[in-house]
């Protein structure tokens, strides 16, 4: 069977490399800060964004526990907030949209009114063979929205500079699935 994570990863990996700065938009517990920091290694850099002062902790925690290099910039403000810190190209970034997990807060989700314009400025961001990931959660209402926002968006982009794709399971329309968005 298909290992939705793996699969992710094996996208990332084909285009971000040590030293590469990379961004994770939506910090949650750190499961993808954690990723992007081992693999940029010291010499990189990673900003990660949540607007729950328990993912910071999480993650910090996380970070801290697994060793990870000193290369992560944590900020406590929503993803689309973006360009207020980050302002050098980045080689990858990772949204993992929902509600944070394991905080038994699922009413606090990540919304199309912040996804849209924070995914634009990853896009404005992203360098020459660079790589946006998206994962979608169409189980609630707001996760479903937001995935066909995106899509009708990502459907929008010029394919002679961005090649825009989806990856999910057809036979199971409440599961996860992603977009990844590749820079030529």
């Amino acid at each position: 069977m298909v290992d939705l994570l793996e699969l992710q990863k094996s996208f990332i990996l084909a285009h971000l490399k040590t030293g590469d700065v990379a961004v994770d938009f939506t910090m949650g517990n750190g499961g993808d800060t954690v990723f992007l920091s081992q693999t940029v290694g010291e010499s990189g850099k990673v900003h990660a964004f949540d607007i729950q002062e328990q993912a910071l902790t999480s993650t910090r925690a996380r970070l801290a526990e697994l060793g990870c290099p000193s290369n992560v910039e944590l900020h406590l403000a929503s993803h689309h907030r973006v360009l207020e810190f980050v302002n050098e190209p980045i080689k990858a970034g990772m949204f993992n949209l929902g509600y944070l997990p394991r905080s038994g807060r699922k009413e606090v989700t990540t919304m199309r009114e912040t996804t849209l314009p924070a995914v634009k400025a990853a896009l404005s961001l992203l360098s020459p063979d660079g790589i946006l990931l998206v994962a979608i959660y169409p189980g609630h209402e707001e996760g479903r929205l937001e995935g066909e926002m995106l899509g009708e968006y990502f459907a929008t982009l010029d394919r002679r500079k961005l090649c825009a794709s989806c990856f999910r399971i057809v036979n199971s329309p409440t599961s996860p699935y992603f977009y990844i968005v590749e820079s030529r």
